[in-house]
């Protein structure tokens, strides 16, 4: 058992502020893990009471007989310092701080929070909380908890194979609470409020170590560590997440909570999606997640087939099907052949197949178009959509879709539009056999969407390593900056500085007889809205150029004229310094920049094939390919641009922003034209 795992493994739990008094906080853990049948031993702590729900009680965890796995400390916040003295002197591995009024509250209770954090470090104690509701592991009836959910009257307490972690202790019961309703069976629901010490990331870390669990669905307000969500991804795990604070708004309601940090959304949106990781937007779309999660069959593709007894459910199906990012299976022909001997001359044997409501007389349509669909090499997913079916057609239905996914092993989920009065058994029985059931196609397909991303083959980016080429310095000029990007294998212009108007001509003569001609001033970012760029300098101009450019008071740099006839696209390409580490971002440059912001953001360091997938998630991707008689531009020379950069910049200081824009790529190669860098002032950098 490892210090964190008591939390569901723990063979002794003690509650200090433990209480009989009816109501009171410290009496609900003792209820509950009585209640429940927790087989372990239960050591009430409270100085003035010898007994408690007639169990014998002790004045301190000191007195009670040790070994202690874990211990709840449900004392006022101001006596929480005292009860993990406490905990350290008896020996515990891990106490539960359910009290308020620490990080939550304001910059006093941050302090309090960080000197009792400190005192638990230096004892070897670890510590959830503070400012949480507590754990349940349903296996070993481990409820070191007061949530409200254990004392409704009846309450499911099936162990399941879902892990449910929540900073926010009440969203996260309520959350289970929603679960088991809908029929979902949570084996683990922590709550771990302001993450002082014990994150929501490093229990879901530890829970994915636990060979029973399918799922991990977590609820983060925090900024998560970038290491432990790599060691997450990397658990072979299904993980989804719901992270609040996407809005301006809603980072301030999450600081107010649980003193948490916010990062950029997108930049979270792309470490997420790199990963591997599903990010969900609502507790609706956590759950939906949860349910596909329940099962082990994943899918080997994200080619979907559509099986319907209504023409508008398939409808709606295709549609979803297209917006959550999957492909609608065109099936083999041989395929097509088997379903027109089966469906209906008015129904459909294109994907989606539709089998009409002629099922309700012949329920072999469906146990017929099934086998055809799962021996389909072209079909990855298989999704069945019927509408107000009831009873007995139901059951028949479901035991059809029951012998299919038992047959194929294909991941096969269900989108039943009908009240549940109309078949009161069919969640139940659609639970039973492993088949995912939905209200509606498009939550259906969204689910699909997620189980995908969780299954799809992909190589994790290694742990960042140090670099050959250290960071330059703060005042880095264009010409150093490009003297780095060269050396690491970057294109860019042939040029040199021109020491003088004489040098100049020789420099533009040197680079091909036109140039571009580019003021050199420590701190001028923007050079072209300062008058410090000249486009097409010939030899002749060049004097008069150079000295306009020298009075703005630096160097005068020349270079040749890259793609003079335009045939290639500007894209923007930058690397700054985030909560979550160092991050590339990508997009279309030029003219673009400002008008779509359509940018892709990558977490570094790349992953073999991140920069191309970057490239072609580009709203404007079929730009580069050539639209309206332009050529196609070198996209591989363009991607291999971005791993480049993210190799160059692993080793350089926290703080720094790169700009490289534009960058050119062209229908051979790509090359840097400017590069710029910035430093955050240092209390900034990483926020």
């Amino acid at each position: 058992m490892s210090d964190i795992s008591a939390l569901w493994e723990a063979e002794s739990i003690a509650v200090i502020g433990a209480s009989e008094r009816p109501g009171a906080l410290g009496r609900k853990p003792l209820d509950y893990l009585l209640r429940y049948g927790y087989k372990g031993r239960i050591l009430p702590v409270n100085p003035r009471s010898p007994e408690i729900l007639g169990v014998p009680a002790y004045p301190s965890v000191k007195d009670a007989p040790g070994p202690v796995d874990l211990a709840l400390i449900m004392v006022s916040a101001e006596r929480v310092a005292g009860a993990v003295d406490d905990c350290v002197a008896a020996g515990v591995k891990l106490a539960v701080i359910a009290s308020s009024g620490f990080a939550e509250t304001g910059e006093e209770g941050a302090l309090l929070q960080e000197e009792i954090v400190a005192k638990a470090r230096a004892g070897g104690l670890r510590i959830i909380g503070p400012n949480c509701i507590g754990a349940v592991g349903y296996e070993n009836r481990v409820l070191a908890t007061f949530s409200p959910l254990f004392g409704a009257e009846s309450v499911p307490f099936e162990p399941g194979t879902l892990a449910f972690v929540s900073q926010s202790g009440a969203l996260g019961f309520g959350a289970a609470s929603l679960a088991l309703e809908r029929g979902l069976r949570p084996g683990w629901v922590v709550s771990t409020g302001n993450d002082a010490d014990v994150t929501a990331l490093e229990v879901l870390r530890e829970l994915a170590t636990v060979p029973e669990v399918t799922g991990l669905l977590g609820y983060l307000e925090d900024t998560p560590d970038i290491g432990t969500l790599r060691e997450l991804a990397g658990s072979g795990k299904p993980v989804a997440l719901l992270k609040s604070g996407r809005t301006e708004a809603g980072g301030r309601a999450a600081a107010s909570h649980t003193g948490a940090l916010a990062t950029d959304d997108r930049v979270l949106d792309a470490a997420l999606r790199g990963l591997g990781i599903v990010r969900v937007d609502d507790i609706d779309e956590l759950l939906d997640v949860a349910r596909v999660f329940e099962s082990e069959r994943r899918p080997t593709g994200n080619r979907v087939a559509v099986v319907t007894t209504s023409g508008g459910s398939g409808i709606l199906a295709a549609d979803a099907v297209e917006a959550h990012g999957l492909e609608l299976s065109a099936l083999e022909p041989r395929s097509k052949e088997a379903l027109a001997e089966i469906v209906p001359a008015f129904g459909a044997i294109d994907n989606p197949v539709d089998i009409t409501a002629t099922v309700l007389s012949d329920p072999s349509l469906f146990d017929r178009s099934l086998d055809v669909l799962i021996a389909d090499d072209t079909v990855d997913i298989i999704v069945a959509a019927f509408c107000v079916m009831a009873g007995p057609d139901v059951e028949k239905a479901v035991n059809a879709l029951s012998r299919a996914a038992e047959k194929g092993g294909k991941p096969i989920l269900v989108a039943r539009t009908g009240a549940d009065f109309l078949a009161p058994d069919a969640p139940r029985d659609l639970r039973e056999a492993g088949l995912p059931e939905y209200p509606t196609p498009a939550r259906a397909l969204r689910a699909a969407a997620a189980l995908w991303e969780v299954s799809r083959p992909r190589t994790l980016p290694d742990a960042p390593r140090p670099g050959a080429v250290p960071g330059p310095g703060a005042e880095a000029t264009e010409p150093e900056l490009k003297r780095l990007l060269a050396e690491a294998g970057i294109a860019v212009p042939k040029g040199r500085i021109a020491e003088s108007a004489e040098d100049a001509v020789r420099a533009v003569t040197e680079v091909g007889g036109t140039a571009v001609l580019k003021a050199v001033v420590p701190g001028l970012l923007h050079k072209t809205e300062a008058g410090g760029v000249e486009i097409g300098v010939t030899a002749a101009a060049a004097p008069e150029v150079h000295a306009r450019l020298a009075a703005l008071g630096g160097q005068v740099l020349v270079e040749e004229l890259i793609d003079e006839k335009g045939e290639g696209v500007e894209l923007i390409v930058g690397v700054h310094t985030t909560d979550l580490g160092p991050v590339l971002t990508a997009g279309l440059g030029g003219i673009f920049t400002e008008v779509l912001d359509d940018v892709g953001h990558r977490l570094l360091p790349l992953a073999p094939g991140e920069g191309a997938e970057l490239l072609a998630g580009l709203r404007g991707a079929k730009i580069l390919d050539g639209t309206r008689g332009r050529a196609a531009v070198d996209i591989e020379a363009a991607a291999e641009l971005l791993h480049k950069v993210g190799e160059l910049v692993q080793d350089w200081p926290a703080g720094f922003a790169l700009d490289l824009n534009p960058v050119r790529v062209l229908p051979k190669g790509a090359v840097v034209l400017d590069a710029a860098l910035g430093f955050e002032a240092p209390e900034e950098a990483g926020r």
